[in-house]
């Protein structure tokens, strides 16, 4: 591995620790409002992670006493693509339908 490989890996793993802490927050200090946790639909909520000039997020439901992580992914823009909605939507229904 050279040297350029070895610090895009550390780059990306600082990053992965970023959304990891955020998202322990959100477990331990449930519930949570802006600018760290949104609702985006009934019963779906997604965790905000800054990274650079983009925004991780991570959609998750509750599920009794259990934090459920749904989808994940980084973007620019404020409004969540409709795609990542209706994935997340998706995501959600089976699991109701599975418990």
């Amino acid at each position: 591995m050279n040297l350029l490989e070895n610090g895009s890996k550390n780059y990306h793993e600082a990053k992965k620790k970023i959304i990891g802490e955020d998202i322990k927050t959100v477990q331990f200090g449930w519930p949570i409002g802006m600018p760290l946790v949104r609702k985006v639909d009934v019963n779906l909520w997604e965790v905000r992670s800054k990274i650079d000039n983009r925004i991780s997020r991570v959609i998750f439901t509750v599920y009794g006493e259990f934090i459920v992580l749904i989808h994940g992914f980084i973007k620019k823009s404020q409004k969540i693509p409709i795609k990542d909605l209706k994935l997340a939507k998706k995501r959600l229904s089976n699991l109701r339908g599975n418990l």
